[in-house]
């Protein structure tokens, strides 16, 4: 169960995410493009920005044992899918409620399997989290402004 929640849940997650958005996509036709860029500014740029100013070795290089889902020797602070995937899902709780909290239910379980997997330690996951929440919320009222703005012209 571990290995299933901590390395494929996640494919489950951006699976469903996208049915909802497709299902959706003239109700909230803005949705899947704020999604990706939360993504990819709190995955692809602060993640890594603070992994290269500072390197934290995983708990199974640090105590020296083989973690239940193979992973390389590379920083784990902040967990880049905790940041990646509750980015996502802040994002769709702004737009849909019920759905962003499933989603991130299955992040946060997604986040304490990869601890009890032994590739993150548990602040690595919860900052992670916070990361990736506060990158969907910035991301969704830049959109709402931006599109009050447009209106308003």
């Amino acid at each position: 169960m571990i290995v299933f929640l901590g390395e494929y849940l996640g494919y489950i997650l951006v699976a469903g995410a996208l049915a909802f958005w497709w299902e959706n996509r003239k109700k909230y036709p803005r949705l899947l493009w704020q999604a990706l860029l939360a993504a990819i500014l709190s995955r692809g740029i602060i993640t890594e920005a603070i992994r290269f100013l500072w390197h934290r070795s995983r708990p199974f290089v640090e105590q020296n044992f083989i973690p239940l889902i193979p992973h390389a020797d590379s920083a784990s602070f902040p967990s880049g899918h905790a940041a990646f995937f509750f980015a996502i899902g802040t994002v769709l709780y702004v737009y849909n409620k019920k759905a962003g909290m499933v989603f991130l239910l299955g992040s946060a379980l997604m986040g304490i399997a990869r601890v009890a997997a032994g590739v993150h330690w548990p602040s690595d996951v919860a900052w992670g989290a916070v990361i990736g929440v506060v990158c969907g919320f910035i991301v969704s009222k830049f959109a709402i402004l931006y599109s009050r703005r447009q209106h308003a012209s």
